[in-house]
């Protein structure tokens, strides 16, 4: 779904799950986003995720983010997975 250019801070854009069937260590997933843009990830519970706003959209500046989650487990060498969420930023009237 498109997020309206004013989007409260905070807001939940996403929420999703990761899963890794190993135990122990290589079963461990943490997961990570580019800080590059005006979202933040969070750790919601287990191994729910979301994605919030941390910064003011302006779809003036950028109408759309191609936001690339990427999860690691905890096994040596580690491996690794990433997904792109693209998010559309709506125009609302500013004047």
């Amino acid at each position: 779904s498109p997020v309206p250019e004013d989007t409260p801070l905070g807001t939940v854009i996403a929420i999703f799950s990761v899963q890794d069937r190993d135990s122990g260590a290589n079963g461990e997933v943490q997961c990570s986003i580019s800080d590059s843009h005006p979202f933040r990830l969070e750790k919601s519970f287990d191994n729910y995720y979301r994605v919030v706003t941390a910064e003011l959209l302006d779809r003036e500046q950028v109408s759309e983010y191609n936001v690339t989650v990427r999860a690691a487990d905890g096994g040596s060498p580690a491996l690794q997975s990433m997904a792109v969420l693209a998010l559309r930023v709506l125009d609302v009237n500013d004047n």
